[in-house]
């Protein structure tokens, strides 16, 4: 039986493709908010990815330069990927995705509920396969954004991937709230996202968790999806990002949970 979240990762690959069949060569090489990296760049670490954590392929024979943006292990292994394809046209580029994604869906719809139940390595430590799998879903997602606003072709919001992707990224806030901030206890911070029931956190120490939204939070934050994902995501500068968040209640306390919201590694 197909898992809806294989489902949802088909969706988002042909999604991605679609955007990026549309692109002109100037737009191809435009710079986005993932610091060094193009929109050539964002795809090329989509492949990369994908081949490696789940087609097995080897790593580039490839070394990389010190970058500034490579603050990581992990930063320096996308990097390989990225960096050993920007010799590459767009329409290679992009004929690779196609490969790769083609091979992907071979495995994908392949993929029983036991396979997808069993137990997996993520980004974020052991789970299961299902749970690696939305984790790819979020990432193809928040690139393909990535993408849009960097050629000024906006969508892909209110869709079922854009509200998984909205879920992952909403379960990161008690950890920004309680580790990141660490408000005084019995702090409650409310998200306010457009198209999303609130979600309201609450200092509980030594860490925060989720509540119902209380009458009277110390803070609320309001902002569309996007600037959500932008913040969650750290793209942009925090501060000026932070400037389409409206504030309710403690207004600094708002502001330093605006700021803070960043939680990719």
């Amino acid at each position: 039986m197909t898992s809806d979240v294989v489902t949802l990762q088909k969706q988002a690959f042909q999604t991605l493709d679609d955007l990026c069949s549309s692109l002109t060569d100037e737009e191809w090489g435009r710079d986005t908010e993932c610091p060094g990296w193009t929109v050539k760049d964002n795809l090329s670490h989509i492949i990369g990815t994908e081949s490696a954590a789940f087609l097995g392929r080897p790593a580039p024979d490839h070394v990389v330069d010190a970058k500034p943006w490579i603050r990581n292990p992990g930063g320096q292994a996308n990097e390989v990927q990225v960096d050993y394809r920007r010799p590459r046209t767009p329409a290679e580029v992009l004929a690779e995705f196609r490969e790769v994604v083609a091979e992907r869906t071979k495995q994908l719809d392949a993929l029983s509920e036991d396979d997808l139940n069993a137990e997996s390595w993520t980004p974020i430590g052991q789970a299961t396969v299902r749970d690696f799998l939305a984790i790819r879903v979020m990432d193809v997602w928040v690139h393909e954004q990535d993408i849009r606003r960097a050629v000024g072709k906006p969508g892909g919001y209110g869709d079922d991937v854009a509200a998984l992707a909205y879920g992952r990224h909403a379960s990161a806030m008690p950890f920004v709230v309680g580790k990141k901030v660490a408000p005084p206890e019995g702090t409650t911070v409310v998200f306010d996202v457009e198209g999303f029931p609130p979600l309201a956190v609450e200092m509980t120490s030594p860490r925060a968790s989720t509540v119902d939204v209380p009458d009277e939070p110390t803070t609320t934050l309001h902002m569309t999806h996007e600037t959500f994902t932008r913040l969650s995501c750290g793209r942009g500068d925090p501060a000026d990002v932070a400037r389409d968040v409206k504030i309710e209640g403690d207004e600094a306390l708002g502001r330093q949970v605006a700021t803070s919201m960043n939680f990719m590694i």
